[in-house]
């Protein structure tokens, strides 16, 4: 082993073994779970990929995701693919299923094993960017020496997670180098590019999973990402986007209780029929263009019965 390689997992052991480093350093606390709790070495030179039937398998699975990662990835390594950086998109469990790379640089990323099929779980390759975003389940950057396997040393690694349109965590999206002159800048302004991106995957996620209900707007939050709420005819929310979920404190999960629009904002009073007929009343004036006998023809009444329900509504323009 390169003497490099072995002052690296030296260093490794000696903070896995210092009673207080995990304590005081994220870092270290990832190096720490790697040895302890996923009993790694990080001499270990052994790396893991899944046979072709089963990464078709897990294509297949995610391919709503992918159909709307794709055109991200794209964008993505048309921003940093000629410096050098590759583009990844993981599962959940760190499993590689999309990469980008220019032919220049795709052996490099070959012996790195940042290839399709790869496992890059913590479980599987210690601190490293996939791995330790996904079990941390937020944004990081991983560079050089940082990684846990001495075998890793020379990619640095750019990660954001991503969530699925119940707010669940379904993937990574990584950008890596193998360039030894891509310092702490460079990885500070293509982490703000993994991030961005990440967040677009989720949102663009969301909108075709709800593609046949009304999509809400709630906020835009550069830690949690799009806050969007998706709501059927009847002004039930039946969808939340993770950032969604957070902010009105609901949990993740396959399935959200249907929840009246107003009472979930926090407006309105209890809903009333009177309510209900004011929005059809005025839903049909807006289509008739104002006319009310218009109006009462395109609902079926007569135009006596129109205004007998205006005044009962207490209809105001």
């Amino acid at each position: 082993m390169p003497a490099h390689s072995s002052r690296h997992a030296d260093l490794v052991l000696d903070a896995v073994r210092s009673p207080s480093s995990a304590a005081v350093s994220p870092l270290a606390a990832s190096w720490c779970r790697s040895a302890i709790h996923h009993k790694l070495d990080p001499e270990a030179g052994t790396r893991e990929r899944i046979g072709a039937v089963a990464l078709t398998e897990r294509r297949t699975l995610h391919q709503p995701l992918l159909a709307v990662a794709a055109p991200v990835l794209d964008e993505m390594f048309r921003a940093v693919g000629r410096s050098g950086c590759g583009v990844v998109l993981s599962d959940a469990e760190g499993v590689i299923l999309e990469t980008r790379s220019a032919p220049g640089d795709a052996e490099a990323f070959g012996r790195t094993g940042l290839v399709e099929g790869a496992r890059w779980g913590e479980a599987e390759e210690g601190t490293n960017g996939i791995g330790t975003c996904l079990f941390e389940d937020k944004p990081v950057i991983i560079q050089r020496d940082q990684h846990f396997a001495s075998r890793n040393i020379g990619i640095s690694c750019m990660d954001a997670p991503v969530h699925d349109p119940e707010g669940r965590l379904v993937a990574a999206l990584d950008v890596s180098s193998c360039r030894a002159d891509h310092g702490p800048a460079m990885a500070e302004m293509i982490a703000s590019l993994v991030r961005d991106a990440a967040r677009r995957i989720e949102r663009d996620y969301f909108c075709r999973h709800f593609a046949d209900r009304r999509i809400l707007f709630l906020a835009d939050d550069a830690a949690s990402g799009t806050a969007l709420l998706s709501v059927d005819r009847d002004d039930l929310v039946v969808g939340a986007s993770r950032a969604a979920r957070l902010r009105l404190g609901l949990g993740a999960g396959p399935r959200l209780d249907p929840r009246p629009l107003e009472s979930l904002l926090g407006e309105g009073a209890a809903p009333s029929f009177d309510d209900a007929d004011r929005t059809v009343l005025r839903q049909a004036l807006a289509c008739a263009g104002g006319n009310a006998s218009a109006a009462a023809r395109l609902l079926g009444i007569g135009r006596a019965t129109f205004y007998r329900r205006l005044a009962r509504a207490r209809f105001q323009d």
